[in-house]
């Protein structure tokens, strides 16, 4: 049986329909799944990087994007009325639920399906209540063991080259996005592919480098 770790943010929609579509990529392989929360925003600072969100013709691509792959796959999404929103309350709830920095499948099922269907206003106080009445509660999602869990997962994330969500672990190598799903059901089905150079020396010749400004 082959483990994933699954990195991710409720604010991302590529985070929540790779969430939707990961039975239905990987039906029929044995494999387990740790579902942790990250802040993906504290990884894009990391690495010098924007949301796509801040570009405002990426923007607009990105959300036409998401509708699409929701749309071509028949996975149920819908914009949440003001996006980007601050998603740290979302993610300290998802880690109120448990004593270490791992949501079970139906919390983050629960969170993501909460934002992304129905178009409603993510940051609502009322409807965010009313999703932790839904959620069995473990600890305070304010409190300091929370915080420090979805600082840990974010580290951990970034440590193993991460630089947004979904990101995927497994067998020590990082995958990343929507539509690596192939090469992640490849992955847990052993394939000798990631034993060659298409992923061992990929990266491995020099590029351009910019000059420093004086």
């Amino acid at each position: 049986m082959k483990h994933i770790t699954f990195y991710l943010d409720f604010i991302s929609p590529f985070a929540y329909l790779a969430f939707e579509q990961l039975p239905e990529a990987l039906e029929g392989l044995s494999y387990s799944v740790d579902y942790k929360p990250v802040l993906l925003g504290a990884m894009l600072k990391h690495h010098g990087l924007i949301g796509p969100a801040e570009v405002p013709s990426k923007r607009t691509w990105t959300y036409r994007h998401v509708l699409w792959l929701g749309h071509a796959h028949g996975i149920p999404i819908e914009m949440p009325a003001t996006h980007p929103y601050n998603p740290l309350p979302h993610l300290r709830l998802a880690l109120s639920t448990t004593h270490d920095g791992t949501v079970s499948r139906h919390v983050a099922e629960t969170v993501f399906r909460d934002i992304w269907r129905g178009g409603a206003e993510a940051g609502d106080e009322g409807r965010r209540a009313a999703l932790a009445a839904q959620l069995t509660i473990v600890r305070d999602g304010a409190g300091d063991a929370a915080k420090a869990a979805l600082r840990a997962n974010t580290d951990e994330a970034l440590a193993q080259g991460a630089f947004g969500t979904p990101a995927f672990e497994i067998d020590g190598r990082m995958l990343w996005g929507f539509d690596s799903l192939p090469m992640l059901r490849a992955a847990v089905q052993g394939d000798a592919w990631f034993e060659g150079p298409g992923w061992t020396a990929a990266d491995q010749r020099p590029g351009l480098q910019r000059p420093n400004k004086p």
